[in-house]
């Protein structure tokens, strides 16, 4: 099942759980989308092996042969979803949040009762048409990483404040309490009762406005997975400036055509430089002039209560390794420090007593150094944490191994008031 050369590929697999229907395949060869599909008898054995072990009583999670990991999951006792991937360094952490990620992008955009309760399979098929550019977007190289952390990927705007109040003043004239902006799949900015969003949603609404072809206004209907997986809500958008968009949550009201420029004039035109400042945040998460060392290549910081995080690779100049590359490392030092090293984020279901017991004896810090053997080369990772917040650090070559610690925790504190 693996794959010659040195890109790694990934097959997504959906099928109706009671018939074993193929519902759809998605593929991705080294990070962008591919056509190549899995052999139907392939396909086949790896949903009759899970069934097999069901009949049994025995749950099938995962498996892995020479180059390929797979994992199973099932969904409602009605959709089971499978993923392999021969990608190098592929963690089961990282392949079961895909599953529980796709499947919440199943839901937002066709609706738990369609996919609960299969009447018509074709028309099934066509509806998750629907969301095939969301699920390809987790299956590529994403700028994001709230699919794998599951937090909402967020940015710190130069003038936060103005841009809260106006926010605020445009979702009481508009009539809804849930308003956003988002950059790039990023949040900006967010009234309260948005924040408030449970998971995945929370997640998956700023990444879907994110996936979708640039317009100047959208009137789109989505599920709720977590707050309202069977009635429809609407999300609107609004594009301010390329790239930059006013999301609201509402039902039946407001209708879009309420929205009108002048609306839009009264409450965003006074602040159109500030508005003007998010758009490079899109890549940096930071405000421009935001204090980091120099040795700094990347970093992300979670704050595990209030489920955000800041994610940037490009906080310097251009340097090895690429962005590219520097994403892949952090997706693969995140899922090593989770599932090895720190306890699982608050409120995941894999968290057992015994383990919260056992708190005391976790690690509050670890690193991995690459490139050790030639000096100057290679590079660093740092992971620490502090009470809800936990920061990862890509750092270079020349950053001392023995005060990695030390840098991060000042790092850590330098962060602590923005999230």
């Amino acid at each position: 099942m693996g794959e010659e050369g040195t890109e790694g590929t990934v097959h997504l697999l959906c099928l109706a759980a009671s018939s074993g229907v193929p519902l759809f395949c998605r593929s991705s060869r080294g990070g962008a989308p591919a056509r190549q599909q899995l052999p139907f008898s392939v396909i086949g054995s790896l949903n009759g092996v899970h069934m097999f072990g069901q009949n049994l009583e025995v749950q099938l999670n995962s498996a892995k042969t020479e180059d390929t990991t797979v994992v199973w999951k099932s969904f409602h006792d009605s959709i089971t979803l499978i993923v392999l991937s021969s990608e190098e360094g592929t963690s089961e952490l990282r392949l079961e949040r895909l599953l529980q990620m796709v499947f919440g992008a199943m839901v937002l955009l066709v609706g738990l009762e369609e996919l609960t309760n299969i009447r018509n399979v074709e028309r099934l098929k066509k509806e998750l048409r629907a969301s095939y550019r969301l699920i390809d977007s987790f299956l590529g190289d994403s700028e994001l990483i709230g699919d794998l952390t599951q937090c909402v990927d967020c940015v710190v705007p130069p003038e936060g404040s103005l841009l809260q109040e106006a926010l605020s003043g445009f979702a009481e004239a508009a009539g809804t309490a849930f308003v956003s902006l988002v950059v790039s799949g990023r949040v900006v900015a967010a009234t309260e009762s948005w924040w408030r969003l449970g998971m995945p949603e929370a997640v998956l609404l700023p990444w879907l406005v994110g996936s979708l072809p640039p317009q100047a206004a959208r009137d789109y209907p989505v599920y709720l997975p977590h707050g309202s997986p069977t009635v429809p809500h609407r999300l609107l958008t609004l594009t301010l400036l390329p790239g930059l968009e006013l999301c609201l949550l509402c039902g039946p009201r407001p209708p879009l055509s309420q929205l009108d420029a002048q609306l839009l004039e009264r409450w965003w035109q006074p602040l159109l430089d500030p508005l003007r400042a998010c758009l490079p945040l899109g890549s940096r998460a930071l405000p421009a002039g935001f204090p980091l060392h120099t040795d700094i290549l990347g970093l992300l910081l979670l704050h595990l209560e209030l489920k955000r995080c800041l994610f940037t690779v490009e906080p310097s100049g251009d340097q090895e390794p690429s962005s590219e590359q520097r994403r892949r490392l952090f997706r693969s030092f995140y899922t090593l420090v989770t599932a090895t090293h720190f306890p699982p984020e608050a409120g995941q279901p894999e968290e057992k007593a015994e383990e919260v017991v056992h708190r005391a004896q976790v690690p509050r810090a670890c690193y991995l150094v690459s490139g050790a053997e030639e000096p100057g080369t290679g590079w660093r990772l740092v992971a620490l944490q502090l009470g809800p917040r936990r920061l990862l650090l890509l750092l270079s070559a020349q950053s001392p191994t023995h005060g990695l610690r030390g840098l991060a925790t000042h790092t850590l504190h330098a962060l602590t008031p923005l999230l």
